[in-house]
């Protein structure tokens, strides 16, 4: 059994990053998709597929690099934990590396960049900040 699945697909992502890793597979979870959509969206990921289906399913992340060959994701850290729970009000989101980065938060409306958030005015957990 897995504690913290979010921390696992986080670790997973800086290693790929680390070991100049073409692409990932990991077990499917809504959470883990959105969160790798997001990254997605944000830039830091160039594509995610889900594949299979039912309970044999599967997320397949592709991760992004530059002209030079480095990684577009330099740095991926999980803030709020099973553990440790961190709030934040939508006025009071982290802005990471000022600005530079992003903030994911678990917010009611779903899980939002802290750009997104602070836009909608909505505040909730802070999973990860990514940068």
């Amino acid at each position: 059994m897995m504690t913290d699945p979010i921390a696992d697909l986080l670790t997973r992502i800086r290693n790929a990053c680390s070991g100049r890793r073409d692409q990932i597979t990991l077990p499917h979870s809504r959470t883990k998709e959105a969160i790798a959509r997001l990254l997605c969206d944000e830039g830091y990921l160039r594509e995610v597929e889900v594949t299979g289906e039912g309970p044999k399913r599967s997320i397949v992340i592709h991760i992004r690099y530059g002209e030079g060959g480095d990684p577009v994701l330099t740095g991926i850290r999980r803030v709020s934990r099973p553990g440790l729970r961190r709030y934040s009000s939508s006025a009071d989101a982290p802005r990471v590396r000022a600005g530079l980065g992003v903030s994911i938060l678990s917010t009611p409306v779903g899980l939002l960049s802290d750009r997104e958030a602070r836009r909608r005015h909505v505040g909730g957990e802070v999973i990860c900040e990514v940068w």
